[in-house]
């Protein structure tokens, strides 16, 4: 099987979790969670003990807030004392968009291919939502007499 892992600051990974379920419910039993909230030793604790399903056979998908992270770094160290970090494909800056996709096709696409599929969704979701004014519409029905 293949795990996705979700790991960061605070509350956010269990926030995107919790979002997540909305676009893949049917890929949630093989996404865990994990927020650093009381420093790194607590979320080595509590990332071990979520992990503990994960069997050396399965592979895992790490998606974490910020790259070079506390909760990052350690939730690796917790994977190369398992042996699972090898084969790990870890990625940072996570989004919904990122996870979404992750989640979908997790089990279709390994390795550089998976990358590939994920990353440009994960940056296109990245830009400015531009609002137009009143006095733009006005305009432009002006531009129209």
């Amino acid at each position: 099987m293949k795990y996705l892992l979700l790991v960061s600051h605070g509350g956010f990974a269990e926030g995107l979790k919790t979002s997540l379920a909305m676009f893949a419910g049917d890929k949630m039993e093989q996404v865990i969670a994990v927020g650093l909230r009381e420093g790194t030793e607590v979320f080595a604790a509590d990332f071990k003990e979520a992990i503990s399903v994960v069997t050396d056979e399965d592979s895992v998908i790490v998606l974490a807030d910020i790259v070079g992270g506390s909760p990052l770094t350690t939730a690796l160290s917790v994977l190369e004392e398992r042996g699972l970090l090898s084969s790990a494909i870890v990625l940072g800056g996570m989004n919904l968009p990122m996870a979404i996709t992750s989640a979908v096709m997790k089990d279709m696409l390994d390795g550089d291919d998976f990358v590939q599929a994920v990353l440009p969704e994960a940056q296109t979701a990245l830009q400015e939502f531009k609002v137009a004014s009143s006095d733009d519409e006005e305009a432009d029905d002006d531009d129209d007499i």
